[in-house]
């Protein structure tokens, strides 16, 4: 499928998804969350990818929605922010239910629904200069793209509460120190850094993080009996993968392990 505002490439089961609108800084319009919705589905559908990486292009990840498109539109905002929102929420969705894990690689400043859209990957990877806030209530704005749910999942409700209201901006450092980010790196190494780890998830066993994927985002909404027979459901059911045969037989002969992602 051909793409006008992102870059999509699959290299080594690795699917990596480019926001391409760096002179808007990534900005969210319709065409570029028309595009990362196909693009999601195009990933979550290939049977060849095994890792999905998401990132921006020039100097920002995602800056949020184009406000200059709901500036244009006043007489018809809550039908463009609809639009909007259902590209992006069933992106988000997807990424969150697809057993391939999702790296978001934010090289530069994630503000607003591109915080949110941050925050939906599985595995968050920042660059040194990144930079991290919700800025929606700058103008009059309640929060999109799934933060609502994550924020207060990942920092809890009162540093969830201060992001949005006091617009308080996050370094890298200070985002993983709150539980935001997994791993922090100088700039020029990050793409680099994103590959190597994006390499490893996509040689591990997908079937089995998939189905982990699935009971961590189900724990906070299950009592503790029915989480534990979800577990022992899922356990069972990677038994018959040929990965899980693989393993435990390697294991056994202290041999080394080529996961198959079946």
């Amino acid at each position: 499928m051909a793409f006008e505002n992102i870059t999509y490439a699959v290299k080594d089961g690795v699917a990596t998804i480019t926001l391409n609108r760096p002179d808007a800084y990534n900005a969210l319009n319709l065409g570029l969350a028309r595009d990362v919705f196909h693009a999601t589905l195009e990933a979550d559908e290939d049977r060849e990818v095994r890792c999905i990486v998401i990132t921006g292009a020039g100097r920002a990840f995602c800056a949020g929605g184009d406000v200059k498109d709901f500036a244009d539109n006043p007489d018809r905002i809550g039908i463009l922010i609809k639009e909007l929102t259902t590209y992006l929420h069933g992106a988000v969705s997807r990424l969150a239910r697809t057993p391939k894990p999702v790296i978001m690689a934010v090289n530069g400043v994630a503000a607003g629904g591109g915080m949110s859209f941050a925050l939906a990957g599985d595995l968050v990877v920042a660059a040194e200069s990144a930079k991290f806030t919700m800025a929606y209530s700058k103008i009059a704005a309640s929060p999109d793209g799934s933060s609502s749910y994550f924020l207060p999942r990942l920092i809890g409700l009162r540093r969830a509460m201060e992001l949005h209201f006091t617009n308080r901006v996050l370094s890298a450092r200070e985002a993983m120190e709150w539980g935001l980010v997994n791993r922090v790196h100088p700039d020029a190494e990050l793409a680099a850094s994103v590959a190597a780890l994006a390499r490893e998830l996509a040689e591990g066993p997908t079937v089995a993080f998939g189905r982990a994927k699935l009971l961590f985002h189900q724990s906070s909404q299950e009592s503790l009996e029915t989480q534990m027979e979800l577990e022992a459901q899922a356990i069972a059911a990677c038994g018959h993968t040929e990965d899980f045969r693989n393993g435990v037989t390697a294991f056994a002969r202290k041999q080394t392990t080529t996961f198959k992602g079946r």
